[in-house]
């Protein structure tokens, strides 16, 4: 390359034209090259089978399934699957693959080599990005057509089998886990119901939804109370009337004369004389009197007092008696009690239904003053009830909550294994999501590679590729002078003049020969890459006949 040369479109013509051989013998030599290379290639066949992806025959709303993966992931995982080793082998044995391969290569290298290159797995893109495909297509490669439709099917069926069993799997997976789960939580919901009734057992009374009740029943104890109260102070003011009516009785009776207390008999109706009363006998009498005495009078009465000594002697008497016997027959006469004072038959009645009345009302005192304590426990027991529902209110709070919440979770828990065992049936019945072929493998008519057509322009691209390398790298390094305006460019200086080229007889000659060899070489390339393209088309035998 000259420096400050110009290079126009003249020039690089002339260039190519006279570096033409550099171009077309690289362009010939690659192409013969590569035709013969694609024509060494062994026919690939390609058969594929299509799959559709059926819908779950009975709609969603009624019947949810179990799986909620998308299609594109559980292909991908089938696909994992599929193409184990494990598969692919037992694959590569029944059909007879890769025989050539077997004796110079390991196994692991075939089984790679036929998932990374012969199995092709194709899932169109959906329209929406929560849609799945409608279908999938899965193809296998191979040098025997009848080979790759074969095990094109096999693969198919492959992902229809490996589809029932993996949903199958996942639902009954899925409903035994809900079962077990359902049954924890029923176990639960069991344990804290025993636990809340015992709590209301133990503190019945006291719960918060009992307050109303003790409220009601405070104050009717309340309203008895005061009753029974009042029942009580009425009866008192009855008794202290009686007593101003007894003791007036009393004050008449004392103010009359006393009637002299009769003697007891000494002798029978007959006049016999009969033994006198025991001491025993005089106590008892003593003590009734005394006792008649205190009803009508107070205790500091004269009649009162001379009352007790009597039977305070009586009771050494009868003592003296019981211990001697024989002095109780012998017994002298009672000793005189104190004159009673006189009454009236009406007084004597009058005073005896004012007593009967007197110790009614005092009876009907002790029960009423019993009937006050027992509501008066009554009371406290349900003021210690409404003082202690604060805190039952807090602990029944939070036994009620633990308990709402395990029976929330036990409600979910069993409407999700509901769903799940009706999905599990719906699966082992068939009628789920399924994939079915529509378009079977078929047997290919014509190799699906190499293309040998494409394998040739890109063998004669190349050649041309690699002349022009070449005519660039030869005008790079060359700085000869070929014309006048090169010299008058590059140097500047005046040409003078110009001496032509000189060839001798032996040059042409040798020119002559060199031409005729490329020519003849380069017809021989065409004539062997065309002959080696007709017997590789088999168009030779249709010629011939």
């Amino acid at each position: 390359m000259l420096p400050g040369k110009k290079y126009d479109p003249e020039y690089y013509v002339f260039t190519l034209w006279r570096r033409k051989w550099l171009l077309v013998v690289p362009a010939i030599v690659t192409s013969v090259g590569m035709l013969a290379y694609s024509s060494s290639l062994p026919d690939r066949y390609r058969s594929e089978a299509r799959v559709l992806v059926m819908p779950q025959q009975v709609p969603e709303n009624y019947v949810r399934p179990t799986i909620n993966s998308s299609l594109q992931e559980r292909l991908q995982t089938m696909s994992q699957q599929i193409l184990s080793r494990t598969r692919l082998e037992r694959i590569i044995d029944e059909f007879g693959l890769y025989v050539d391969e077997r004796g110079t290569r390991i196994m692991e290298d075939i089984v790679q080599q036929m998932r990374d290159r012969d199995i092709h797995l194709d899932i169109p893109r959906a329209k929406g990005k929560r849609e799945d495909p409608t279908y999938f297509n899965v193809s296998f490669e191979a040098t025997n057509p009848r080979t790759a439709m074969q095990v094109a099917d096999r693969l198919a069926s492959l992902f229809i089998q490996e589809n029932v069993q993996d949903r199958s799997l996942v639902a009954q997976q899925t409903a035994a886990f809900l079962a077990a789960q359902l049954e924890d939580a029923g176990r639960k919901l069991t344990e804290q119901e025993q636990r809340l009734q015992a709590f209301r057992t133990a503190n019945a009374g006291t719960l918060p939804t009992q307050v109303e009740s003790n409220s009601q029943m405070m104050h009717a104890t309340q309203a008895q109370l005061q009753g029974a109260i009042d029942t009580v102070n009425r009866y008192r003011d009855r008794q202290l009337v009686l007593e101003r009516e007894i003791a007036d009785l009393q004050t008449i009776a004392a103010s009359a004369p006393p009637r002299p207390t009769p003697a007891p008999q000494t002798t029978g109706p007959n006049g016999e004389p009969r033994p006198g009363m025991t001491a025993a006998d005089q106590l008892a009498a003593a003590r009734a009197l005394l006792a008649n005495l205190e009803l009508r009078l107070k205790p500091g009465h004269p009649d009162v007092q001379r009352g007790r000594r009597a039977v305070a002697e009586l009771e050494r008497k009868a003592e003296a008696e019981a211990s001697n016997p024989a002095l109780a027959a012998l017994a002298a006469p009672a000793t005189p009690l104190p004159a009673a004072p006189a009454m009236s038959t009406n007084q004597l009645e009058q005073l005896s239904r004012l007593r009967a009345e007197y110790e009614s009302l005092g009876r009907r005192i002790d029960t009423a003053t019993k009937d006050q304590e027992r509501l008066d426990a009554q009371l406290a027991t349900y003021r210690q009830r409404l003082e202690a529902v604060p805190s039952r209110e807090s602990q029944l709070a939070q036994l009620t909550r633990d308990y709402e919440t395990l029976q929330e979770n036990y409600r979910k828990l069993l409407v999700k294994s509901q769903d799940a065992q009706v999905a599990a049936d719906l699966e082992r019945r068939q009628i789920g999501q399924q994939f079915r072929i529509i378009d079977s493998a078929r047997l290919p008519e014509r190799p699906f590679s190499p293309d040998r057509m494409r394998l040739n322009l890109m063998g004669a691209a190349a050649g041309v590729a690699l002349g022009l390398a070449l005519i660039v790298l030869l005008e790079y390094r060359d700085s000869s002078f070929r014309t006048r305006d090169d010299i008058v460019t590059v140097l500047a200086l005046p040409v003078l003049a110009v001496v032509p080229r000189m060839i001798t007889a032996i040059e042409r000659k040798r020119a002559r020969r060199r031409r005729i060899m490329a020519y003849s070489a380069s017809v021989a390339l065409v004539l062997v890459a065309t002959a080696v393209t007709l017997w590789r088309l088999r168009l030779l035998d249709a010629w011939v006949r």
